[in-house]
């Protein structure tokens, strides 16, 4: 038993999003038993003295790619836009193995549960030809010793360049292979019943590297065994002239006719949609996963999210991968959603509170978990607490909430719960040594650049 004691602030994140001050939260097991004031302390109970601290539900990451964490910053990308930037990874990610998923895994989980997530999804979409083992596998077993919880996607692509694709044909599956595989995955990894640490969903890249027959097939195999869909859609303009080139509609439009939008579908970016767009995503109940930092990294464009949310849209918010965001700082990423769209459409657009509404319950509502998201009696333990002493938030108390979006210097949590587990204690992981997760990154990273002839003239880091 978890007793943190006398909560400086609480945001709840509730349906009234209430907020307490001075009041005790008891986990018991993977759950919140109680929350109150004053609350008697139970035997073998452990005490945590939260008086200068901040509670809130843990961040979901709606939208990720793990393995990307071993090319970030590549000086060949820096200041590509997406589809030139694609065309310079792929020849990179040929070089993928099981182990340099494991370690883009816990490098990227790392970052995560430091910076206040506590359930993510990733995407694995490249399965090299000539690769061997189970790389999703992988992803969870090392998901799972860091302690997140974790809802990987099979991603997938079958439409190479010989038949009209972007990807280069040694990246893609065929549809028979990655149908197979999917299901496969559904039946030994995915646990439907609340509070389970890991689901599995399916997730064809893109229309740009997905034939219309495998999207089709996907969203059969999904809903036959109650999973969720999810794919990139609507990111570039570059994508929106695909489409209607390739299909004759555009992005959204397209999905329509093959049957792949629903309250079990969410979709990445959906920078590029119009009115009439927005509309049928709110009517349809399909969700976004906004990724605001990847989108300016690559100049996508700014997603239209205060709009998506007056029309109601259901909008999450989701890093993206690593070699298009640079770092997987989820707290950072709220920054940034806010910053942008105050930007773009006024001082009014959105506030802090709705930022971490949108990156707690609405990406918990995405995901289909109700019991999370939210710090309420009988809901997951999954917490995360800041020190709010410290001298990045000092004079910026009057909204403690407000204060880890707009100010602070580090974000690092003190205190990151996942299951009533505590993963994250004073600002450190507790199941993993960082500087082992770091160094196996960049041996992962130099060696699948050697490999694939980039020159790294600067070497590696003396340890």
């Amino acid at each position: 038993m978890l007793l943190f004691k006398n909560v400086y602030h609480i945001a709840t994140m509730s349906d009234t999003r209430d907020r307490l001050c001075g009041a005790d939260v008891l986990v018991e097991g993977n759950r919140i038993a109680r929350i109150g004031v004053d609350l008697a302390v139970p035997d073998g109970a452990r005490v945590i003295d939260c008086s200068s601290m901040l509670m809130i539900p843990g961040f979901v990451n709606l939208h990720h790619h793990f393995n990307q964490t071993l090319q970030r910053n590549l000086p060949a990308t820096q200041n590509r836009k997406l589809f030139d930037w694609l065309t310079t990874l792929y020849g990179i990610w040929a070089g993928l193995s099981e182990e340099a998923v494991r370690a883009g895994t816990r490098l990227a989980c790392a970052e995560l549960l430091l910076t206040g997530c506590t359930m993510t999804s990733d995407q694995m979409y490249v399965f090299p030809s000539g690769v061997g083992g189970d790389l999703i596998g992988a992803e969870i077993e090392a998901a799972t010793e860091l302690g997140i919880r974790f809802h990987p996607t099979r991603g997938s692509m079958s439409r190479g360049r010989s038949a009209g694709g972007l990807p280069p044909d040694g990246v893609v599956q065929t549809g028979a292979e990655i149908l197979k595989d999917s299901e496969r995955l559904i039946e030994r990894y995915h646990n439907p019943d609340p509070f389970a640490m890991v689901r599995i969903a399916l997730s064809p890249c893109s229309p740009f590297s997905v034939d219309e027959e495998l999207m089709r097939e996907t969203a059969q195999l999904g809903r036959k065994h109650g999973v969720l869909l999810h794919t990139h859609l609507g990111e570039t303009e570059d994508e929106n002239d695909y489409c209607l080139r390739e299909y004759g509609v555009r992005p959204l439009a397209f999905l329509e006719r093959i049957g792949w939008l629903g309250e079990d579908v969410w979709l990445a970016h959906g920078v590029h949609f119009e009115d009439d767009e927005l509309d049928l995503l709110a009517e349809t109940r399909t969700a976004i996963a906004h990724c605001p930092t990847s989108n300016m990294r690559l100049s996508s464009g700014v997603a239209r999210v205060p709009e998506m949310l007056r029309r109601g849209v259901r909008v999450g918010l989701g890093v993206d991968g690593s070699a298009s965001n640079d770092t997987s700082d989820m707290l950072g990423e709220l920054r940034n959603c806010l910053l942008v769209h105050l930007l773009a459409e006024g001082s009014d657009a959105m506030t802090a509170e709705d930022v971490v509404w949108m990156a707690t319950r609405g990406g918990a509502q995405i995901l289909g978990r109700e019991e999370i998201g939210s710090i309420e009696e009988g809901k997951a333990a999954d917490l995360v607490l800041f020190d709010m002493a410290g001298l990045g938030y000092s004079g910026a108390l009057s909204d403690p909430l407000a204060a880890i979006v707009y100010s602070g210097f580090e974000h690092r949590v003190d205190y990151t719960v996942v299951d009533g587990q505590i993963v994250v204690e004073a600002g450190r992981l507790v199941r993993a040594d960082e500087a082992s997760i770091a160094a196996d990154g960049n041996d992962a990273s130099f060696a699948m650049l050697e490999a694939a002839g980039i020159e790294t003239p600067w070497g590696r880091p003396r340890s």
